[in-house]
């Protein structure tokens, strides 16, 4: 077994561990923290695949602006405890199908002999950088990203709209 392998490995375990402890968490603010901890986990492993731009923007856009979002959020709400009971009588079977049906992909995956073939070709130094990123973006890209921006603007417009109304409502 290698180092990268033995680091992915416990990285993929503390990620796991710390959704887990996410969803368990009863207390909102607790759940943020553990999300963030998550997103720092994942932008470990992606500086283990060798792709330092999508963890740069995992750390700043997610784990930085997103949970900023989330706990701004949380702490206007409030952060009251949830009750455990009062649950949808559908929930915990759904639940369970959906679960089976994950582990059983999951055995298929990992039963299968001919999953990898052969060891996987060397990248690039240029491979992952924010030059070909960009350039895949803007040339490959460019009318989806254009439609993207367009529709984010058209978000925050409406969001604006709508707390306008609401404030000369309760006026």
């Amino acid at each position: 077994m290698t180092i990268d392998l033995v680091l992915f490995f416990g990285l993929a375990l503390i990620a796991v561990v710390a959704a887990i402890a996410m969803i368990a968490s009863r207390n909102a603010v607790y759940s943020a923290l553990f999300l963030v901890f998550n997103f720092l986990t994942v932008a470990t492993l992606y500086l283990l695949l060798n792709a330092a731009f999508i963890a740069v923007v995992q750390v700043t856009v997610y784990a930085g602006a997103i949970m900023v979002l989330f706990l701004f959020v949380i702490m206007l709400l409030g952060t009251e405890r949830e009750s455990i009971g009062g649950r949808i009588r559908w929930q915990m079977p759904l639940s369970i199908v959906l679960g089976l049906a994950l582990a059983g992909e999951l055995a298929y995956v990992l039963l299968r002999n001919d999953i990898v073939q052969g060891p996987l070709a060397d990248l690039t130094v240029e491979f992952g950088s924010p030059a070909s990123i960009g350039r895949v973006l803007f040339n490959e890209y460019l009318v989806p990203f254009e439609v993207t921006s367009i529709l984010l603007l058209v978000a925050m417009i409406g969001a604006i709209v709508i707390t306008r109304k609401q404030r000369e409502e309760g006026k």
